[in-house]
């Protein structure tokens, strides 16, 4: 299965650029930029990218490079629409700070009082976290994006209920962990009080006083537009092509918005004026300091020997801190499948960069964002540009020799316990989703809401999982994980193990049961006493639908119908009942069916 691209705040030192409008004329500091910057496409591979650049309260540089779609050739503008991917999450924050000081919102408090259904995994971060630590990545939950990347959801309560079954993997406010998630309940804490969707609270807080006429935040919304940008990857041939936009669905306020250049940069404008656009507080002064103030410290952020002067990753609220030769950079990328996005801003200095890639994972954002700092800024140029390219083959040099080197820890010899077909099924976690393993010819499938992967047998019950694209199936990487099927007391494949965080053990995806239609009346033919080593259990039909069971000493259980005269105790896993008929047709037994055995009661 390729690498998934996740909505993402990490960036090295290093992002993308385009535009139309060019200030090379007015500002000495530009001259020669436009040719610097077209060499980049050619070198990364690119379809196309657009920049813009903003200076105390004016754009000074925005220009578009390449295509926006790469097939016929159309060009990219400074107006040009990106998905810009995790760049969304500083609207949302300020969201919040907007609503903060109208008195609707106190960032201090825990998010359950404004989401009243919402529980954490435990007591602790139920106690514990409050909105501030969902703003700055330190609950104490890794990433879990699996869950809403391969299992998206328009519903946003269903994703709610994810989270109580999510684990953390470190204690409130203990380390810094990026997750998706927390920023997904901020829009639904903005919904809660505003009684307003949180695309309405962006729309009218934000895109209408800063000008943002053309920004939205649907792909439906990106294809009607005349001018929006395709999606891209690079080829293991280094060919550039296509790659279908993503629907993030109910997870959009952690990364929907689609926007552009010149759009963005009226954003950083607000953020480097304090939060005012023109004549209008946009977003409180109060709350843009504590945004860009250092919240929470994200890695080590050392010096290296080759950047001595590049240190320092702590993160605020939605930005992420450090220190670019001298100078306090503020900035949050954004990357989702084919496109790749950078906003950051030196408030000091009171510059804004915004640079926009139509191309998976790329490096060319922080590396446009570099090269025009250090024209702006006054500072020693450096080849950016070769550094990185030498950063990249070495790093292509690498992953070969490791694949060289590698060895197979498969079993030869070995064969599944089981017919392929016996484990196709649903398969579900309550923290993430339902995905279905089909059997199609002679191999196995899993099938999720968002992608198709190809289980190739490895040894025993173990699979190796590949995505299906277009292109076909790639195996000459190693997947990300395996898929365990485990067997019950019962022999039957009961569940699979899958390592869905990287942070946490595998996850046990239970094998949900398939329930089958019997007609009610039906029913009645099973009730009755069954007596077994003198103890008698009764079945009966309650609101002439559903089938129960009554044990002396034991709660009611509830019967599922999972095939013909067999039942599974709805609350009890692994246990079953099997009804058993004479020649004529009539039951006179029925077998309890459990993990220490099968045991025979007589209808009585």
């Amino acid at each position: 299965m390729k690498k998934l691209i996740l909505l993402s705040a990490l960036l090295l030192v290093l992002a993308p650029l385009t535009a139309q409008r060019s200030a090379e004329k007015a500002d000495t500091r530009l001259k020669g930029l436009d040719a610097q910057l077209e060499s980049l496409l050619k070198d990364w591979n690119v379809a196309g990218f657009s920049v813009a650049v903003v200076e105390k309260d004016r754009v000074v540089y925005s220009k578009g490079f390449g295509y926006r779609n790469y097939e016929k050739k159309l060009p990219v503008t400074p107006g040009t629409l990106f998905a810009i991917g995790s760049c969304t999450k500083a609207f949302t924050s300020s969201l919040l700070g907007v609503l903060a000081e109208e008195g609707k919102v106190k960032l201090n408090e825990s998010p359950i009082l404004y989401i009243p259904q919402l529980r954490f995994f435990n007591d602790e971060m139920d106690n514990q976290v409050t909105i501030t630590d969902l703003m700055c990545h330190r609950t104490g939950l890794p990433r879990h994006d699996y869950s809403w990347y391969l299992f998206p959801s328009p519903s946003r309560d269903e994703l709610i209920e994810r989270i109580r079954h999510q684990e953390p993997s470190a204690g409130v406010r203990q380390v810094w962990q990026y997750n998706n998630f927390m920023f997904f309940l901020q829009g639904v804490i903005a919904e809660n009080v505003t009684e307003k969707s949180w695309e309405e609270n962006i729309r009218e807080r934000f895109f209408k006083p800063l000008g943002m006429n053309h920004s939205n935040f649907t792909i439906d919304a990106m294809k009607a537009s005349d001018n929006a940008s395709l999606g891209y990857r690079v080829r293991k041939d280094s060919s550039i092509a296509l790659q279908d936009y993503y629907q993030i669905q109910g997870l959009g306020a952690a990364g929907a918005i689609n926007s552009s250049a010149d759009e963005m940069a009226n954003w950083l404008i607000t953020w480097i004026n304090g939060g005012k656009y023109g004549e209008e507080q946009v977003i409180p002064e109060s709350f843009v300091r504590s945004a860009i103030s250092s919240q929470m410290v994200a890695s080590p952020g050392l010096p290296s020997s080759e950047n001595p002067d590049l240190f320092m990753t702590t993160y605020g609220y939605a930005w992420m801190m450090s220190s670019y030769r001298g100078h306090y950079l503020v900035q949050h990328g954004g990357n989702i499948d084919g496109f790749s996005a950078l906003t950051s801003f030196f408030p000091t200095d009171s510059l804004g960069i915004v640079v926009l890639v139509n191309q998976n994972s790329s490096a060319v954002p922080g590396l446009v964002r570099n090269i025009i700092a250090d024209r702006m800024l006054k500072l020693t140029a450096k080849d950016w540009n070769k550094q990185l390219l030498q950063q990249r083959e070495k790093s292509v040099k690498a992953q070969q020799e490791a694949l060289k080197k590698a060895s197979s820890d498969k079993k030869p010899g070995t064969s599944p316990t089981h017919s392929l077909d016996e484990y196709a099924a649903v398969y579900s976690h309550p923290g993430y989703g339902d995905f279905q393993i089909l059997l199609s010819g002679d191999s196995l499938y899993a099938v999720t809401p968002a992608r198709r992967i190809w289980l190739r047998h490895l040894h025993y019950d173990i699979f190796e999982p590949f995505e299906v694209t277009q292109e076909g199936i790639d195996t000459t990487a190693p997947p990300p994980a395996r898929f365990n099927f485990r067997t019950g007391d019962d022999g039957n494949i009961e569940s699979l193990m899958f390592a869905v965080e990287p942070a946490l053990k595998p996850h046990e995806f239970r094998r949900k049961l398939e329930e089958i239609d019997v007609d009610p009346e039906e029913l009645s033919a099973y009730e009755g006493e069954y007596e077994l080593a003198g103890m008698v259990a009764k079945v009966y039909v309650k609101n002439d639908t559903t089938l129960y069971l009554f044990v002396p000493g034991q709660p009611e259980y509830e019967l599922q119908p999972i095939g013909t005269n067999l039942f599974a105790i709805k609350s009890l896993e692994g246990f079953r009942l099997e009804f058993t008929v004479d020649k004529n047709g009539d039951i006179v037994s029925v077998i309890f069916i459990q993990p220490n055995g099968r045991f025979e009661a007589v209808r009585k």
